[in-house]
């Protein structure tokens, strides 16, 4: 097969498909006496594996097709109906249409990934009908030539069968005569040679019928005849050998090595084709399980709305979730329920004539109540989620995040055998309250006396929101495109040492706290045996956060997202070595 295109995929697999003949494989054929049945089974064997391959993807196609129909068809009905029903209004109402965006996307990818498999089915079948009608006529022409190689052999063996005729006819007539010439020495050499008398005696009983009442001159005659009829069938013998030589030559040398080719190129050509549209069917299914990711909980920040809603379905399906304001919904549904339908209320009233039995409220009561809920939402003055990493650990005086020294310590001490940790995300209602207490003062959080050690879940979500909101990732803008070309590199000791030289190229800040940060997370994996989070598992989790790329104006109509989505194995790739290789880059001191 030519043409294949590479993809991010297999480029650290430059010939994951083999473009190039195998020669050592075609010399070893031509010397094998059953080449040509060998090959026709095996291309027999791959065109079956490549249809069973390609019945196979029509299937998938269709499952897809039919999942996303379902799913477009759900959609719409969901949006329609709500559009005529009375359910609330406000930011949940343009949440709920964008969650209704967001699966037609998902739809319409399912319906394209349906579309490609149903295209990679049909290529499959008719790359193994065309390879088969190659089969077929390979076949016919090497039964066609060997068969008349056959029909050459079968003609030098009736070549020979008709000389060695002649040359017996030949023989006989010369002993024959020899029995002639020897009769009249018969009677005066009785005590000769007896064995030469019993050959003679025998050849003569065998031929004598045949010559029997000829003549010298007959015999001489019959002789010469022979003679040239001998000749005649030596030279076309000798003629039919050379021919059949020849032929021969031309069929083992020339013919058969192009039939072999042939069919090896065959039987490679399905074969890699198969390989080549699995592989495809491996980058799709996983670009389409990368894009339903992103359009759930995208990396970049998608623009909000005056209504708090996205303004188009870059925010995700999460994002939309998160945008709902029940508490402002409710206050514009109060305010236009007043206006509706306060002056038409007929129940009980609040305030009126003191004269109608009315009795005016204690301001002192209502005061109280009102301020209390209130101030534990105080503003703070020294937030940490959202800050720069820098000015927050200056302004702290700090050489490693409070948050990140003190989520550490919780988890270690008690969530680190914790199964999935950190792949699972706490309640979010939790984790934003534990966030507002860090925020509000970071000095007074016990975490070991807290709410939220009882789901450990809840502080490493808080951890991993914390770097999540962070204004520049830990590994910086700057230094991105560095540690994505280091993470490209296929050789692992060479990738490490480029991402070390990464690593020391960050500012003090960033250092420092990347350092504390791999320390917890080679702590983690230690564990893996139990909490089945590896360096790969933890990499996963945390690439796309610490490492992401710089997000320009023109990325807000998605480019920083196919971006995230092409260098995500690579930001991925770059964590997980980071974290394999912690000791060698930031332990200085043995004893450390």
């Amino acid at each position: 097969m030519s043409g294949f295109s590479t993809t991010a995929t297999t480029a650290v697999h430059e010939e994951a498909v083999p473009t190039s003949f195998d020669e050592a494989t075609l010399r070893a054929l031509c010397d094998l006496d059953c080449a040509m049945p060998l090959l026709f089974d095996r291309i027999k064997q791959s065109m079956v594996s490549a249809r069973e391959a390609a019945s196979f993807l029509k299937k998938r196609a269709a499952i897809e097709e039919d999942y996303a129909r379902s799913m477009l068809k759900l959609s719409r009905s969901s949006a329609e109906a709500y559009s005529n029903g009375d359910g609330k209004a406000g930011t949940y109402v343009g949440s709920w249409m964008g969650l209704m965006k967001v699966h037609d996307q998902l739809a319409d990818a399912r319906l394209r990934f349906s579309q490609k498999l149903a295209e990679m089915s049909d290529e499959l079948a008719n790359l193994a009908k065309e390879v088969d009608k190659q089969r077929r006529f390979a076949r016919e022409t090497g039964q066609k030539l060997e068969k008349n190689l056959q029909d050459a052999e079968q003609g030098v063996e009736k070549a020979r069968s008709r000389f060695d005729s002649s040359a017996e006819d030949l023989e006989r007539l010369l002993l024959v005569k020899q029995g002639e010439s020897a009769k009249g020495g018969e009677l005066q050499s009785t005590g000769g040679n007896s064995g030469g008398k019993r050959t003679l005696g025998k050849a003569m009983g065998k031929t004598g019928l045949l010559f029997k009442q000829k003549n010298p001159q007959q015999m001489l005659r019959q002789e010469e005849e022979i003679r040239v009829k001998t000749s005649n069938a030596s030279d076309a013998f000798r003629k039919e050998v050379h021919q059949t030589q020849q032929m021969r030559q031309e069929y083992f040398n020339m013919q058969l090595p192009r039939i072999l080719r042939s069919l090896k190129e065959s039987a490679e050509e399905i074969d890699n084709g198969t390989q080549y549209h699995l592989m495809r069917y491996a980058f799709l299914y996983e670009s389409l399980i990368l894009s339903d990711g992103m359009a759930i909980s995208p990396h970049s920040s998608a623009a909000i709305g005056a209504a708090g809603a996205p303004e188009s379905s870059a925010g995700g399906l999460k994002r939309y979730i998160e945008s709902m304001d029940n508490r402002g919904d409710f206050k514009l549904f109060m305010q236009n329920y007043l206006v509706a339908h306060g002056r038409d209320y007929r129940g009980p009233k609040r305030e009126g004539q003191y004269d109608d039995g009315f009795v005016p409220p204690s301001p002192g009561t209502i005061s109280k109540a009102l301020s209390a809920p209130h101030q534990q939402h105080q503003v703070s003055q020294y937030p940490i989620f959202g800050v720069d990493l820098v000015t927050q650990m200056a302004r702290d005086n700090v050489e490693v995040p409070p948050i990140l020294e003190k989520c550490a310590a919780a988890i270690e001490a008690v969530g680190i055998q914790s199964m999935g940790i950190y792949r699972l995300s706490g309640t979010t209602s939790k984790v934003q309250r534990l966030k507002q207490k860090f925020d509000q003062d970071w000095s007074q959080v016990d975490l070991m006396n807290d709410e939220a050690i009882n789901d450990i879940n809840i502080v490493a979500g808080c951890l991993k929101l914390w770097f999540r909101e962070l204004p520049e990732p830990l590994l910086t803008y700057e230094l991105y495109p560095g540690f994505i070309e280091a993470a490209k590199i296929s050789n692992y000791r060479l990738r490490h040492i480029r991402l070390h030289e990464r690593v020391n190229e960050l500012p003090d800040s960033n250092y420092a706290t990347l350092k504390a940060l791999m320390k917890h997370l080679d702590a983690i994996r230690s564990h893996e045996a139990s909490n089945q989070m590896s360096a790969s598992n933890l990499a996963i989790v945390f690439g796309p956060t610490l490492l992401s790329p710089p997000i320009s104006a023109g990325d807000m109509n998605g480019g920083a997202g196919a971006m995230q989505l092409q260098d995500m194995s690579f930001q991925c790739k770059a964590i997980e070595t980071i974290l394999e290789k912690y000791k060698e880059i930031f332990v200085e001191d043995p004893e450390e």
